[in-house]
């Protein structure tokens, strides 16, 4: 059996990963979280894409559990703000920065400045996509160091929706809330919070994204 750490001390991120990758993957692998591997310390993330993040949180994890990790950096584009908020999208309210905010207060926070940001803008200007990148790297191996073996990309479309629609939904987390979904059947009518967790991973970029990565992984059992 092949250990895989879930990189990223997200609950609900490890939930989705194994919700995609269990039915793929089966007994063949064990998906751990990264809370049940140890305690390790966040890589500064300090890149200015999505896939150089990715990167650096695989290779840090990989090289401190010295197992095979996967993880990913995500994040929402609005085309009106000129992709804001991007890569800083886990911590826009406060302009990139890790502040010690709780999870829970920094998505709120997070959801009024974006809300703020587009008010007064109509519906045809809030085009908006999650993208997410999932890296995975394996560990060091004698004198070779941590490496990359494979990323995929996903995206998700819809719109940032309009108070008071918005925010909506008992589901998701971060933006779920304002994202309106534009693919049918739903077509801009429900949020992404308003999914069931298993539409959600068949429509959303991390689904897309670890969809991809299934045959990476298949091919370290062969």
């Amino acid at each position: 059996m092949l250990d895989v750490v879930i990189a990223t001390g997200n609950a609900h991120k490890v939930e989705e990963v194994r919700a995609v990758l269990l039915p793929r993957l089966g007994a063949r692998v064990r998906l751990l979280g990264l809370r049940e591997v140890g305690e390790f310390p966040e890589p500064p993330e300090t890149g200015a894409t999505f896939e150089e993040n990715s990167a650096i949180k695989a290779l840090a994890y990989a090289g401190a559990t010295g197992l095979h990790c996967l993880a990913d950096d995500s994040g929402l584009e609005v085309d009106a703000l000129g992709g804001r908020p991007g890569v800083s999208s886990s911590h826009y309210c406060t302009d990139g920065m890790e502040t010690g905010l709780a999870r829970a207060e920094r998505d709120r926070l997070n959801n009024e400045r974006l809300l703020r940001e587009l008010r007064g803008v109509p519906a045809e200007r809030r085009g908006a996509r999650f993208v997410c990148v999932v890296t995975l790297a394996a560990p060091a191996s004698g004198t070779e160091p941590a490496r990359v073996i494979a990323a995929s990309r996903g995206a998700f479309e819809g719109r940032i929706g309009e108070p008071p629609r918005v925010p909506s939904g008992a589901g998701g987390f971060g933006y779920d809330p304002l994202f309106m979904v534009a693919a049918e059947p739903f077509a801009f009518g429900v949020t992404s919070s308003e999914l069931r967790a298993k539409e959600k991973n068949a429509l959303s970029h991390r689904g897309a994204a670890l969809r991809d990565m299934t045959r990476a992984i298949e091919a370290l059992l062969t």
